[in-house]
Protein backbone atom coordinates (compact mmCIF):
# COMPACT_ATOMS: atom_id res chain seq x y z
CA UNK A 1 0.00 0.00 0.00
CA UNK A 2 1.36 3.45 -0.81
CA UNK A 3 0.04 6.25 1.60
CA UNK A 4 0.91 10.07 0.48
CA UNK A 5 1.15 12.17 3.64
CA UNK A 6 -0.04 15.94 3.64
CA UNK A 7 0.76 18.52 6.39
CA UNK A 8 -0.66 22.16 4.95
CA UNK A 9 0.57 24.89 6.51
CA UNK A 10 -0.80 28.41 5.87
CA UNK A 11 2.17 28.62 3.15
CA UNK A 12 3.05 25.61 2.83
CA UNK A 13 2.94 21.77 1.81
CA UNK A 14 5.04 19.60 3.41
CA UNK A 15 4.60 15.49 1.74
CA UNK A 16 5.47 12.35 2.13
CA UNK A 17 5.33 9.45 0.15
CA UNK A 18 5.73 5.64 1.62
CA UNK A 19 5.64 1.95 0.63
CA UNK A 20 3.71 0.80 3.84
CA UNK A 21 4.09 -2.65 3.29
CA UNK A 22 8.19 -2.52 4.68
CA UNK A 23 7.49 1.45 5.55
CA UNK A 24 9.76 2.79 3.03
CA UNK A 25 9.99 6.29 2.50
CA UNK A 26 9.98 6.72 -1.36
CA UNK A 27 9.88 10.59 -1.95
CA UNK A 28 9.30 13.77 0.15
CA UNK A 29 9.88 17.32 0.16
CA UNK A 30 8.25 20.59 0.73
CA UNK A 31 6.52 23.13 -1.11
CA UNK A 32 6.70 26.34 0.47
CA UNK A 33 5.81 30.37 0.10
CA UNK A 34 2.09 29.32 -1.55
CA UNK A 35 0.25 31.83 -2.36
CA UNK A 36 3.26 33.62 -4.19
CA UNK A 37 4.65 34.27 -7.31
CA UNK A 38 8.13 33.08 -6.28
CA UNK A 39 6.61 29.50 -4.33
CA UNK A 40 8.92 27.23 -4.08
CA UNK A 41 9.61 23.30 -4.45
CA UNK A 42 12.04 20.41 -2.55
CA UNK A 43 11.41 17.27 -4.34
CA UNK A 44 13.62 14.67 -2.18
CA UNK A 45 14.11 11.06 -3.50
CA UNK A 46 16.60 8.64 -1.25
CA UNK A 47 19.59 8.29 -3.08
CA UNK A 48 19.28 10.68 -6.14
CA UNK A 49 19.89 14.33 -6.29
CA UNK A 50 17.21 16.99 -4.32
CA UNK A 51 15.26 18.54 -7.32
CA UNK A 52 14.38 22.10 -6.64
CA UNK A 53 12.13 24.35 -8.51
CA UNK A 54 10.80 28.18 -8.26
CA UNK A 55 7.24 29.43 -9.74
CA UNK A 56 3.90 30.88 -9.08
CA UNK A 57 1.80 28.77 -6.77
CA UNK A 58 -1.74 30.65 -5.86
CA UNK A 59 -2.94 28.38 -3.83
CA UNK A 60 -2.93 25.12 -1.85
CA UNK A 61 -4.79 22.97 -4.64
CA UNK A 62 -1.58 24.41 -7.19
CA UNK A 63 0.75 23.03 -4.08
CA UNK A 64 -0.78 19.49 -4.19
CA UNK A 65 -1.59 19.49 -8.29
CA UNK A 66 2.70 20.08 -7.90
CA UNK A 67 3.03 17.36 -5.57
CA UNK A 68 1.16 14.92 -7.74
CA UNK A 69 2.88 15.95 -11.07
CA UNK A 70 6.24 15.64 -9.60
CA UNK A 71 5.60 12.55 -7.80
CA UNK A 72 4.80 11.05 -11.67
CA UNK A 73 6.82 12.86 -13.97
CA UNK A 74 8.59 10.65 -16.40
CA UNK A 75 12.18 12.00 -15.41
CA UNK A 76 12.48 12.46 -11.77
CA UNK A 77 9.41 11.38 -10.49
CA UNK A 78 9.05 7.66 -8.20
CA UNK A 79 5.66 6.41 -9.72
CA UNK A 80 4.45 5.83 -13.25
CA UNK A 81 0.45 6.23 -12.47
CA UNK A 82 -1.10 8.93 -9.88
CA UNK A 83 -3.76 6.11 -9.23
CA UNK A 84 -0.70 3.83 -7.30
CA UNK A 85 -1.19 6.15 -4.56
CA UNK A 86 -4.03 4.06 -2.82
CA UNK A 87 -4.50 6.56 0.43
CA UNK A 88 -3.70 10.46 1.65
CA UNK A 89 -3.06 11.03 5.40
CA UNK A 90 -3.96 14.72 6.46
CA UNK A 91 -2.16 16.24 9.60
CA UNK A 92 -4.87 18.57 11.09
CA UNK A 93 -4.25 20.08 14.00
CA UNK A 94 -7.35 20.22 15.92
CA UNK A 95 -10.14 17.31 16.65
CA UNK A 96 -11.95 19.49 19.28
CA UNK A 97 -13.95 16.90 21.22
CA UNK A 98 -15.01 15.15 18.23
CA UNK A 99 -12.36 12.83 17.39
CA UNK A 100 -11.02 10.72 19.93
CA UNK A 101 -9.02 9.25 16.99
CA UNK A 102 -8.01 9.37 12.82
CA UNK A 103 -10.58 8.62 10.93
CA UNK A 104 -11.74 8.38 7.49
CA UNK A 105 -12.69 11.31 5.86
CA UNK A 106 -16.31 11.79 4.53
CA UNK A 107 -18.51 14.19 4.29
CA UNK A 108 -19.52 14.45 7.90
CA UNK A 109 -16.15 14.12 9.49
CA UNK A 110 -15.50 17.27 6.96
CA UNK A 111 -17.73 19.06 8.47
CA UNK A 112 -16.85 18.75 12.22
CA UNK A 113 -13.11 19.43 10.82
CA UNK A 114 -14.50 23.29 9.45
CA UNK A 115 -16.51 23.43 12.75
CA UNK A 116 -13.28 23.09 14.99
CA UNK A 117 -11.53 26.17 12.96
CA UNK A 118 -12.98 28.22 16.04
CA UNK A 119 -10.53 26.13 18.22
CA UNK A 120 -7.93 26.92 15.66
CA UNK A 121 -8.07 29.82 13.38
CA UNK A 122 -4.72 29.65 12.18
CA UNK A 123 -3.95 26.02 11.72
CA UNK A 124 -7.46 24.15 10.44
CA UNK A 125 -7.92 26.40 7.68
CA UNK A 126 -4.69 25.16 5.62
CA UNK A 127 -5.02 21.69 6.43
CA UNK A 128 -8.77 21.80 4.90
CA UNK A 129 -7.51 23.06 2.22
CA UNK A 130 -5.11 20.63 1.92
CA UNK A 131 -8.14 17.68 2.07
CA UNK A 132 -10.29 19.96 -0.67
CA UNK A 133 -7.42 19.96 -2.83
CA UNK A 134 -6.71 16.19 -2.57
CA UNK A 135 -10.68 14.90 -2.84
CA UNK A 136 -10.17 17.21 -6.21
CA UNK A 137 -7.46 15.74 -7.49
CA UNK A 138 -7.50 12.42 -6.27
CA UNK A 139 -10.97 11.39 -5.75
CA UNK A 140 -10.13 7.23 -5.84
CA UNK A 141 -7.36 7.69 -2.90
CA UNK A 142 -9.21 7.07 0.35
CA UNK A 143 -8.27 9.71 2.34
CA UNK A 144 -7.59 9.73 6.86
CA UNK A 145 -7.68 12.39 9.20
CA UNK A 146 -4.98 12.22 11.76
CA UNK A 147 -5.48 14.56 14.48
CA UNK A 148 -2.93 16.91 16.83
CA UNK A 149 -5.32 16.30 19.60
CA UNK A 150 -6.67 12.75 19.60
CA UNK A 151 -4.32 11.52 21.48
CA UNK A 152 -4.77 13.78 24.51
CA UNK A 153 -8.32 12.75 24.38
CA UNK A 154 -7.42 10.03 27.05
CA UNK A 155 -6.92 12.64 29.62
CA UNK A 156 -10.04 12.63 32.56
CA UNK A 157 -12.06 15.49 33.28
CA UNK A 158 -10.23 16.64 36.20
CA UNK A 159 -6.59 16.43 33.87
CA UNK A 160 -8.76 19.01 31.10
CA UNK A 161 -10.83 21.21 32.90
CA UNK A 162 -9.92 24.79 33.71
CA UNK A 163 -11.34 26.06 37.28
CA UNK A 164 -12.98 29.29 35.33
CA UNK A 165 -16.93 29.35 34.87
CA UNK A 166 -18.13 25.71 33.53
CA UNK A 167 -20.35 27.06 31.28
CA UNK A 168 -17.50 28.23 28.88
CA UNK A 169 -17.03 24.83 28.75
CA UNK A 170 -20.30 24.03 27.03
CA UNK A 171 -20.45 27.26 25.42
CA UNK A 172 -16.64 28.00 23.79
CA UNK A 173 -15.44 24.49 24.59
CA UNK A 174 -13.14 25.97 26.76
CA UNK A 175 -10.57 23.00 28.15
CA UNK A 176 -7.08 21.83 27.54
CA UNK A 177 -6.85 19.72 24.20
CA UNK A 178 -3.16 19.45 24.46
CA UNK A 179 -0.81 19.02 20.90
CA UNK A 180 1.71 17.43 19.34
CA UNK A 181 -0.31 14.01 20.06
CA UNK A 182 1.22 12.51 16.75
CA UNK A 183 4.42 12.67 18.22
CA UNK A 184 3.83 12.56 21.82
CA UNK A 185 2.08 8.55 20.50
CA UNK A 186 5.31 7.89 17.92
CA UNK A 187 7.88 8.29 20.49
CA UNK A 188 6.10 6.40 23.05
CA UNK A 189 5.18 3.95 21.17
CA UNK A 190 9.62 3.52 20.16
CA UNK A 191 10.01 3.29 23.51
CA UNK A 192 8.10 0.56 24.43
CA UNK A 193 10.15 -1.27 21.30
CA UNK A 194 14.22 0.21 22.07
CA UNK A 195 13.23 -0.84 26.09
CA UNK A 196 11.29 -4.31 25.03
CA UNK A 197 8.58 -3.65 27.52
CA UNK A 198 4.51 -3.44 26.27
CA UNK A 199 3.70 -0.38 26.35
CA UNK A 200 0.85 -0.82 28.41
CA UNK A 201 2.93 -1.61 31.51
CA UNK A 202 5.26 2.15 30.96
CA UNK A 203 5.03 5.50 32.55
CA UNK A 204 6.70 7.42 30.42
CA UNK A 205 7.29 11.39 29.90
CA UNK A 206 7.25 12.22 26.30
CA UNK A 207 9.28 15.82 26.19
CA UNK A 208 9.09 17.06 22.43
CA UNK A 209 10.97 20.17 22.38
CA UNK A 210 11.51 22.39 19.83
CA UNK A 211 10.27 25.87 18.07
CA UNK A 212 7.30 25.16 19.84
CA UNK A 213 7.29 22.58 22.71
CA UNK A 214 5.12 20.55 25.22
CA UNK A 215 5.55 17.06 27.34
CA UNK A 216 3.01 14.62 28.00
CA UNK A 217 2.54 11.83 30.94
CA UNK A 218 1.92 8.70 29.46
CA UNK A 219 0.56 5.99 31.52
CA UNK A 220 -0.09 2.56 30.22
CA UNK A 221 0.05 4.50 26.46
CA UNK A 222 -2.62 6.80 26.77
CA UNK A 223 -2.16 10.41 27.43
CA UNK A 224 -3.09 11.25 30.77
CA UNK A 225 -1.49 14.66 30.77
CA UNK A 226 0.25 16.95 28.87
CA UNK A 227 1.52 20.79 29.21
CA UNK A 228 -0.44 22.39 26.13
CA UNK A 229 -3.84 23.66 26.98
CA UNK A 230 -6.51 25.26 24.97
CA UNK A 231 -4.02 26.71 22.46
CA UNK A 232 -0.86 25.83 21.63
CA UNK A 233 0.29 28.78 24.22
CA UNK A 234 0.25 27.13 27.59
CA UNK A 235 3.02 24.97 28.96
CA UNK A 236 7.14 25.39 28.36
CA UNK A 237 8.73 28.20 27.20
CA UNK A 238 8.77 27.86 23.33
CA UNK A 239 10.77 30.19 20.65
CA UNK A 240 8.33 33.12 20.58
CA UNK A 241 5.78 31.70 23.29
CA UNK A 242 5.81 32.19 26.56
CA UNK A 243 4.12 29.20 28.10
CA UNK A 244 2.66 29.63 32.02
CA UNK A 245 2.51 32.73 33.15
CA UNK A 246 0.18 34.75 35.22
CA UNK A 247 -3.09 35.09 33.09
CA UNK A 248 -3.40 38.76 34.95
CA UNK A 249 -0.07 39.75 33.68
CA UNK A 250 -1.59 40.51 30.08
CA UNK A 251 -4.70 42.13 31.23
CA UNK A 252 -2.53 44.58 33.45
CA UNK A 253 -0.10 45.00 30.68
CA UNK A 254 -3.15 45.96 27.98
CA UNK A 255 -4.56 48.36 30.68
CA UNK A 256 -1.10 50.59 31.48
CA UNK A 257 -0.18 50.42 27.45
CA UNK A 258 -3.43 50.49 25.79
CA UNK A 259 -3.21 47.08 24.06
CA UNK A 260 -5.69 45.55 21.97
CA UNK A 261 -6.54 41.66 22.47
CA UNK A 262 -5.21 40.96 18.99
CA UNK A 263 -2.43 43.24 20.00
CA UNK A 264 -1.41 41.14 23.54
CA UNK A 265 -2.26 38.25 21.41
CA UNK A 266 0.55 38.74 19.09
CA UNK A 267 2.90 39.35 21.75
CA UNK A 268 2.21 36.74 24.10
CA UNK A 269 2.49 34.57 20.82
CA UNK A 270 5.21 35.89 18.57
CA UNK A 271 6.99 38.25 20.98
CA UNK A 272 7.94 35.88 23.90
CA UNK A 273 9.61 33.22 25.22
CA UNK A 274 13.36 32.51 24.22
CA UNK A 275 12.99 35.73 21.61
CA UNK A 276 11.35 38.12 24.77
CA UNK A 277 13.78 37.10 26.95
CA UNK A 278 16.74 37.61 24.78
CA UNK A 279 15.21 40.16 22.85
CA UNK A 280 16.47 38.78 19.54
CA UNK A 281 17.11 35.03 19.33
CA UNK A 282 14.17 32.27 19.29
CA UNK A 283 16.69 29.83 17.91
CA UNK A 284 18.35 27.46 21.06
CA UNK A 285 21.59 27.13 18.62
CA UNK A 286 21.84 30.33 18.60
CA UNK A 287 21.29 31.20 22.35
CA UNK A 288 23.24 27.96 22.96
CA UNK A 289 26.62 29.81 21.29
CA UNK A 290 25.83 32.91 23.08
CA UNK A 291 25.33 31.58 26.36
CA UNK A 292 28.66 29.46 26.13
CA UNK A 293 30.55 33.46 25.26
CA UNK A 294 28.81 34.60 28.12
CA UNK A 295 25.79 36.85 27.39
CA UNK A 296 23.42 36.70 30.35
CA UNK A 297 20.08 36.73 28.81
CA UNK A 298 21.01 33.79 26.53
CA UNK A 299 22.38 32.22 29.83
CA UNK A 300 18.67 32.95 31.67
CA UNK A 301 16.84 31.71 28.51
CA UNK A 302 18.33 28.18 29.01
CA UNK A 303 17.79 28.27 32.77
CA UNK A 304 14.32 29.36 32.49
CA UNK A 305 13.51 26.47 29.81
CA UNK A 306 15.64 24.08 31.74
CA UNK A 307 13.92 24.74 35.12
CA UNK A 308 10.30 24.22 34.03
CA UNK A 309 11.34 21.19 32.12
CA UNK A 310 12.51 19.61 35.41
CA UNK A 311 9.63 20.86 36.98
CA UNK A 312 7.11 19.29 34.51
CA UNK A 313 8.96 15.82 34.50
CA UNK A 314 8.56 15.69 38.18
CA UNK A 315 4.94 16.73 38.17
CA UNK A 316 4.24 13.97 35.64
CA UNK A 317 5.81 11.21 37.53
CA UNK A 318 3.86 12.17 40.73
CA UNK A 319 0.94 12.38 38.50
CA UNK A 320 1.65 8.63 37.17
CA UNK A 321 3.01 7.44 40.71
CA UNK A 322 6.05 6.49 39.03
CA UNK A 323 8.54 6.99 36.31
CA UNK A 324 10.11 4.31 33.97
CA UNK A 325 11.19 6.67 30.70
CA UNK A 326 12.07 10.04 29.77
CA UNK A 327 12.08 10.59 26.20
CA UNK A 328 13.54 13.73 24.53
CA UNK A 329 12.31 14.20 21.03
CA UNK A 330 11.82 16.97 17.87
CA UNK A 331 14.80 19.49 17.28
CA UNK A 332 15.61 20.95 20.35
CA UNK A 333 15.18 17.53 22.37
CA UNK A 334 17.12 15.28 20.01
CA UNK A 335 20.04 17.96 19.50
CA UNK A 336 20.88 19.76 22.54
CA UNK A 337 22.75 18.23 25.12
CA UNK A 338 23.11 21.12 26.55
CA UNK A 339 19.82 21.26 27.94
CA UNK A 340 19.08 17.64 27.81
CA UNK A 341 21.76 17.65 31.13
CA UNK A 342 20.41 20.73 32.56
CA UNK A 343 17.02 19.26 32.84
CA UNK A 344 18.12 15.77 34.64
CA UNK A 345 20.97 17.16 36.69
CA UNK A 346 18.30 17.63 39.64
CA UNK A 347 16.16 14.29 38.99
CA UNK A 348 18.48 11.31 40.58
CA UNK A 349 15.57 10.94 42.90
CA UNK A 350 13.76 9.84 40.36
CA UNK A 351 16.19 7.33 39.37
CA UNK A 352 17.34 9.71 36.52
CA UNK A 353 21.43 9.88 35.65
CA UNK A 354 22.53 11.26 32.24
CA UNK A 355 25.82 9.45 30.98
CA UNK A 356 27.98 12.95 29.83
CA UNK A 357 29.86 10.80 27.19
CA UNK A 358 26.15 9.74 25.49
CA UNK A 359 24.23 12.49 26.12
CA UNK A 360 27.06 14.07 23.86
CA UNK A 361 26.83 11.70 20.88
CA UNK A 362 22.72 11.86 20.88
CA UNK A 363 23.00 8.22 21.43
CA UNK A 364 19.66 6.42 21.88
CA UNK A 365 19.92 5.84 25.90
CA UNK A 366 21.54 8.81 27.14
CA UNK A 367 21.76 7.29 30.55
CA UNK A 368 23.48 5.56 33.38
CA UNK A 369 20.72 5.66 36.26
CA UNK A 370 17.90 3.07 37.07
CA UNK A 371 15.22 5.49 34.93
CA UNK A 372 16.16 5.51 31.19
CA UNK A 373 16.35 8.71 29.50
CA UNK A 374 16.43 8.08 25.44
CA UNK A 375 16.41 10.12 22.74
CA UNK A 376 14.77 9.69 19.89
CA UNK A 377 14.26 11.10 16.48
CA UNK A 378 10.59 12.05 16.15
CA UNK A 379 8.70 11.32 12.40
CA UNK A 380 5.30 12.35 12.14
CA UNK A 381 4.55 11.56 8.70
CA UNK A 382 5.43 8.48 9.06
CA UNK A 383 3.13 8.15 12.17
CA UNK A 384 0.23 9.56 10.29
CA UNK A 385 0.91 6.48 7.65
CA UNK A 386 1.16 4.20 9.90
CA UNK A 387 -2.52 5.69 11.79
CA UNK A 388 -4.19 5.69 7.88
CA UNK A 389 -2.84 2.15 7.13
CA UNK A 390 -4.73 1.01 10.62
CA UNK A 391 -7.57 2.97 9.90
CA UNK A 392 -8.08 1.14 6.43
CA UNK A 393 -7.72 -2.19 8.19
CA UNK A 394 -10.25 -1.51 10.73
CA UNK A 395 -12.68 -0.51 7.98
CA UNK A 396 -11.88 -3.46 6.26
CA UNK A 397 -12.78 -5.33 8.89
CA UNK A 398 -16.08 -3.91 9.49
CA UNK A 399 -16.66 -4.86 5.68
CA UNK A 400 -15.96 -7.87 6.29
CA UNK A 401 -18.06 -8.24 9.68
Amino acid sequence: MKVLVLNCGSSSVKFRLYQMDEEILLAGGLVERVGSSEAGLKFIVPGKNDLKTTQAIKNHEEAVDLVLKTICHSDHGILDNIQEIDAVGHRVVHGGEAFTESVLINEAVFLKIKECIQLAPLHNPPNINGIQASLFLIPFARQIAVFDTAFHQSMEKRAYMYALPYEWYGKYGIRRYGFHGTSHRYVAQQTAKILKCPLKDLKIVTCHLGNGSSLAAVKGGKSIDTTMGFTPLEGMVMGTRCGDIDPAIPLHVMEEENLTPAQMNAILNKKSGFLGITNDDNDCRIIEDKAEAGSERHILALEIFAHRLTKYIGAYAAEMGGLDAVVFTAGIGENSPILRRMSCKDLGFLGIQIDPAKNDKNAVIISSGKTPVLVIPTNEELAIAQESVLILEQEEEKVIA
